[in-house]
């Protein structure tokens, strides 16, 4: 993996924070390649990318700087949350001063910061109730299937499933196929997860901006298919006395292309930064100015012919933003992660990785055959733990050295809505010699005074990180991946992996769009766009956890996170709170076991800047009354 010590990136320097302009005409900011001023103030202050090294500042004036930070000097007129601003700046400050410097001094004056520890907090009667719902849902399921064979008639007998010729198909004989999936796959895709699939894989008719449209679903066998219901007015017109009425009456619904739909708030895409929304304003010229010098595919990987100028210019910019000498971009995220690390480790090597890593991390390490060991989450003691006994230790058997040990974290972990202790990580790493392989899928461009990421955010040099993994999937809202460190690496992985040997290269329409979605950002377009967007994806997603852990739900995560994970518990009320939201026009996402424990049921919200603070305080209003309908309060009452 090359030395770490040659790589020579950008130094960041934190500066003092910048009062907020009041006058309308602050579209006059300049933007410079050398020196890139940084969002609006935020209590840690802005970042400036500067050719001339800057030593950072230490841990204990950072913490004193931001304890003492005053709230955004914006004026009340063009501010929001102005009435809020003073208790959201201060939670926010708190919040970051106890998680990454484990300052719990910090807070010890405000009563209202909570940590939420699901494992720990879960109530008694949650837990019981949880574990009595699954027993319950697996012994009526096992009921029904004895009831099926014994009578030869049920949802999911083969010779009750014709195909279109009216029949059976060959593989429901299971005398000469063997079964597709194991016993206990099935058995939880039919009697459990098929039970409240309406919940998932919703399809929308819009962009994925603020206000989406959802495709109505109805289903005619008891959740076990789903299919699209048509236009409401040729139902409605031939039997006004049918339930099909109330959708005519639903202040929600409406048509699109001949189907219903159900129009939402947004809740739950990763819109984060908000281009969905004004994708005609902002990237929309460029992106369809493409097609009239490139193809909307390059029909090869990147080793063959699949290269275009625009691929250049996207890993060039990358690289510049996030301080790093170089980069890769493949064409997808997931496969960004698995097919990266298994070119960077091999057998013999060790991955030490955070217990809560995506599942991409989870297969790429697999796939390596290098020897994988787990730290508890966010854990730097049970990381150097780990590391001391690796490097004392050695390999199994042979007890040989390892030939390079690789530490995987994310920025901010998708479940949790928590961003990583990166300071802690990196000390701990460069004390005992291990690399670091940073993951800001969800960090990226939305994190840090200018969006670049957890390093800008937690004050970490990019130089002491050695891979920088993201996606374009989130803030900008393109496709692909990308990986960014020394000339070394990259040069190594352009070759050897088969993210970039033989997969399709990323569509040249994407790259532009990345790149338009980059100069927004950084305001190389002329505008203050992008720092707006910066400014609003903090505020609001600060304004939702704050009014959601006053509600007295357990909100997971921190403060400056867009990402609020609610806590369900129970089974039962993965599907009532889905259906409860629809029906209020919210659209969420709910979470369930395998995705996460099966006491650890949830709700996450992901929040944009594309949301203004009355569409958020009516999602907050109908929130509050599901609260108390599904008994969700857990912060308040043992009962919820």
């Amino acid at each position: 993996m090359g030395n770490k010590h040659q790589i020579n990136p950008l130094q960041m320097e934190l500066a003092p924070p910048q009062p907020s302009s009041c006058t309308e005409n602050d579209d006059s900011a300049s933007t410079s390649t050398t020196a890139v001023s940084s969002a609006p103030s935020s209590p840690k202050g802005s970042l400036i990318i500067s050719e001339s090294p800057t030593p950072f500042q230490s841990e204990e004036s950072i913490d004193d700087e931001i304890l003492k930070a005053s709230p955004l000097s914006l004026c009340n007129s063009r501010d929001p949350y102005a009435d809020v601003r003073q208790r959201m700046e201060s939670l926010a400050s708190q919040d970051q001063v106890r998680h990454l410097h484990r300052n719990p001094a910090a807070t010890n004056h405000s009563k209202e910061l909570k940590s939420i520890n699901p494992h720990t907090d879960i109530t008694i009667f949650a837990a019981t109730t949880t574990y009595l719902g699954y027993i319950v849902l697996i012994i009526t399921g096992h009921i029904r299937d004895i009831c099926a064979r014994f009578f030869r008639k049920g949802r999911y007998r083969a010779n009750n499933a014709p195909n279109n010729n009216n029949q059976t198909r060959p593989s429901d004989d299971l005398s000469n196929y063997a079964p597709l999936l194991k016993s206990w796959e099935n058995f939880y895709t039919r009697r459990l997860y098929h039970r409240i699939q309406d919940c998932f894989n919703r399809p929308i008719a819009s962009r994925p901006g603020a206000v989406i449209s959802v495709l109505e679903r109805v289903s005619f066998d008891g959740n076990k298919t789903m299919s699209l219901l048509g236009k409401i007015s040729d139902h409605v017109e031939d039997d006004e006395g049918s339930d099909l009425q109330s959708y005519k009456m639903g202040k929600h619904y409406d048509e699109s292309d001949g189907r219903a739909v159900r129009t939402c708030l947004n809740l739950g895409s990763y819109n984060y930064l908000g281009f969905a929304d004004d994708w005609d304003v902002t990237c929309k010229s460029d992106v369809m100015g493409s097609l009239s010098c490139f193809p909307s595919s390059m029909g090869s990987s990147r080793l063959e012919f699949g290269t275009s100028s625009l691929h250049r210019e996207v890993e060039r910019i990358v690289a510049s933003f996030v301080g790093k000498e170089d980069a890769i971009v493949l064409n997808m995220g997931f496969n960004t992660n698995a097919t990266i690390i298994p070119t960077l480790t091999s057998r013999g090597d060790l991955i030490v990785s955070d217990e809560l890593n995506h599942t991409s991390i989870v297969n790429g390490a697999r796939a390596s055959g290098a020897s994988i060991r787990t730290f508890r989450h966010n854990d730097d003691k049970d990381l150097e733990g780990i590391l001391r006994e690796a490097i004392v230790v050695g390999q199994p058997r042979t007890r040989r050295p390892w030939n390079k040990i690789l530490v995987i974290v994310e920025g901010i972990y998708s479940m949790e809505g928590e961003y990583c202790n990166l300071r802690n990580v990196v000390d701990v790493c460069k004390r005992y010699g291990a690399y670091v392989y940073l993951d800001e899928a969800h960090s990226i461009g939305a994190m840090g005074a200018s969006g670049r990421g957890c390093c800008e955010y937690t004050g970490v040099n990019p130089v002491d990180v050695d891979v920088l993994m993201g996606t374009f999937t989130k803030s900008f809202g393109g496709m692909g991946g990308y990986v960014a460190a020394n000339k070394e690496i990259v040069g190594i992985l352009r070759k050897e992996c088969a993210g970039s040997s033989y997969h399709n290269s990323l569509s040249p329409v994407v790259c532009q769009q990345i790149i338009s979605s980059f100069k927004v950002i950084m305001g190389q377009d002329g505008t203050n766009i992008g720092r707006d967007k910066l400014t609003a994806l903090r505020d609001n997603s600060n304004y939702f956890r704050m009014r959601l852990t006053d509600m007295g739900l357990h909100v997971l995560g921190n403060y400056d996170s867009p990402i609020m994970p609610v806590m369900l518990y129970n089974p039962t009320k993965i599907a009532a709170f889905s259906r409860e939201c629809l029906k209020r026009g919210l659209a969420v996402v709910v979470v369930g076991f395998p995705a996460v424990p099966i006491l650890m049921s949830r709700a996450r919200f992901c929040i944009s800047a594309g949301h203004t603070r009355d569409e958020l305080d009516r999602a907050l209003k109908e929130l509050d009354e599901i609260a108390d309908l599904l008994k969700l309060r857990y912060a308040r009452s043992t009962f919820g």
